[in-house]
C-alpha cells in the first residue's frame, strides 16, 4: 500500500531548518522543499515526509518546541487537506478522517 505525501509548514525559516536538524538527527526520512504555491507560509519552505512517520514527527517537534503551523497531506496535484493545526489544536493520526478543508492552487 502506497504511502500518502505529508507536508509540515513552518511560520519562520528558522524553525523549519530547526525542524529538520530535529527530525534528521533523529533518524526520519525528510525532505526540505520549497513549499508548495497552495500553502500560506511566511518562509517558503516545508518540511515533506511519509505519512509512516506522522506520529514520531509530531512527538519530536512538540517536544523539540518546533511544532509546525500546518501539517497537509497531499490529495493529488493541487489539492492537499489539513490533517493538524497548531492554531485550532486539530490533531489527527494521518489514517483518520483529516478536516476537509481542500487548498487549490
Amino acid at each position: 500500500m502506497p504511502t500518502d505525501l505529508l507536508f509540515a509548514v513552518f511560520n519562520s525559516a528558522h524553525r523549519v531548518m530547526k525542524a529538520e536538524y530535529v527530525l534528521k538527527k533523529a533518524g526520519i526520512t525528510i525532505l526540505l522543499i520549497p513549499a508548495p504555491r497552495a500553502f500560506s507560509t511566511d518562509c517558503g519552505l516545508a518540511i515533506r515526509f511519509d505519512d509512516t512517520f506522522y506520529d514520531a514527527v509530531t512527538q519530536i517537534l512538540t517536544a523539540e518546541t518546533v511544532p509546525p503551523d500546518t501539517i497537509y497531506r497531499k490529495v493529488s496535484d493541487a489539492h492537499y487537506e489539513v490533517i493538524w493545526n497548531r492554531s485550532n489544536g486539530t490533531t489527527q493520526s494521518a489514517a483518520d478522517g483529516a478536516e476537509k478543508l481542500i487548498c487549490r492552487d
